[in-house]
């Protein structure tokens, strides 16, 4: 399913790879993925819960 999708990284990724980022995928949910750990783990958020922590860390 996550691997299906389109992922991209945080504006602030200096896009090396030791660069300690996540990626994130949004479509009727948010994805969020380690960068370094493509095939691992991946948290599931609402659009909403997802915008809402965007808004608080911006």
């Amino acid at each position: 399913m996550s691997h299906d999708r389109s992922w991209r990284k945080s504006s602030y990724s200096n896009d090396t790879i030791e660069s300690a980022c996540v990626e994130v995928s949004l479509a009727r949910d948010a994805l969020v993925r380690d960068s370094k750990a493509t095939r691992g783990d991946v948290l599931a958020f609402s659009i909403q819960a997802w915008q809402a922590f965007v808004v608080s860390v911006a």
